[in-house]
């Protein structure tokens, strides 16, 4: 295992723990939707968002517990767009994360409703006053979670990705989609931690270049892989875009040059942390890990 993936393994198995025990399944018929939200929320995931959110929170000396809590809080609207995004009505997919997607293990209304419940648990999380002392910093935290999760950020851009498959989008479509549906809560990710540590102005807008960056490299190479990807590894269905002829970034530049435009935005992100020296090394190397990985 590479030292980054560790760095991964241990964000993804901190926020595991941490939601296992917010997520202790009641007595009565509603201990179903917990289960539910557990199967989602505590598989085998990259856990790539809360480690954006620890590692810029380590840059700026933020507690960590507080940390934790608010990267437990991006992940739980991560999984509910996992969830969402897997219905019937929506990309209708099977499998997520190697194992049948929660409308496949349960059922469509359970999926749809623990879904509901994950965005409302996101909220309670940064809402309390556990994970800050200060109301400004917890409402800045709210605002910012809403704007990445909603009309503006990825439930805006799924609507845009659902049209995709209808009109031809060009580079600034695809660009506008991506950094919507994907990128929001990326650049969420890397903001909360800046937050929690009371960066400066000037640094959050350098760390918000270098989120834009990896989060259209991501999707870039999401792209790539639902051509050349196994579904093996993936965890998830493959080659779904060309067979609904939807607009990617492989579709309008084709595989090559669509891999090196992700290395070019990897290279561009990485020059967006020099001010942080040594400190943001494992953001340096999430920049890597992007175009680099199979999964």
């Amino acid at each position: 295992m590479s030292g980054f993936h560790k760095l991964l393994q241990d964000a993804a198995g901190q926020v595991n723990t941490a939601l296992d025990t917010l997520l202790a399944v009641p007595d009565g018929h509603e201990g179903r939707l917990y289960e539910a939200m557990r199967y989602t929320v505590l598989a085998d995931g990259k856990g790539f968002r809360p480690f954006l959110c620890l590692a810029t929170a380590k840059i700026f000396d933020a507690p960590e517990p507080a940390a934790i809590r608010v990267a437990s809080a991006i992940e739980c609207i991560h999984c509910y767009s996992l969830i969402h995004d897997d219905l019937p009505c929506m990309d209708d997919d099977d499998m997520r994360r190697g194992k049948p997607a929660l409308h496949k293990a349960f059922d469509e209304a359970t999926a749809i409703l623990a879904g509901d419940a994950l965005i409302s648990l996101a909220f309670e999380i940064l809402a309390d006053e556990a994970t800050h002392k200060t109301v400004t910093t917890r409402l800045d935290l709210v605002a910012g979670l809403a704007r990445a999760s909603g009309m503006q950020g990825m439930v805006g851009g799924q609507m845009i990705d659902m049209m995709a498959a209808r009109d031809t989008l060009d580079a600034g479509g695809l660009t506008r989609l991506q950094k919507m549906k994907t990128g929001a809560l990326i650049s969420f990710a890397v903001d909360a931690g800046a937050i929690l540590g009371g960066a400066e102005a000037s640094e959050r807008n350098a760390l918000s270049g270098f989120a834009h960056d990896i989060g259209l490299a991501y999707q870039i190479a999401d792209d790539v892989l639902d051509i050349e990807g196994d579904a093996d590894i993936l965890g998830k269905s493959v080659g779904k875009d060309d067979a609904q002829d939807k607009s990617t970034f492989v579709s309008l530049l084709g595989v090559e040059r669509a891999r090196e435009q992700a290395l070019q935005l990897s290279h561009q992100a990485v020059s967006y942390l020099d001010a942080f020296g040594e400190r943001a090394e494992p953001l340096r190397e999430a920049a890597a890990f992007v175009i680099q990985r199979r999964s």
